[in-house]
């Protein structure tokens, strides 16, 4: 996911994305976990996917102060 494509999400499609996200990241920790991972890179992508919502939820709070 690209951070254009995310900055085009309002706030509350993120909040729900994050969620998703996590529940994802969840999921595969468990199945690296129990050895049954067949993209051991997955994990790395939903990290960095997590990242970048996290990062524009955050410019956006700091935009919103200022």
């Amino acid at each position: 996911m690209k951070a254009s494509n995310i900055r085009e999400l309002s706030n509350a499609e993120l909040a729900a994305k994050l969620a998703d996200l996590k529940k994802e990241l969840f999921n595969l920790r468990l199945s690296h976990a129990t050895g049954q991972l067949t993209n051991p890179l997955a994990l790395n992508s939903v990290k960095k996917d997590i990242a970048r919502v996290k990062t524009v939820l955050r410019e956006r709070e700091q935009a919103a102060k200022a």
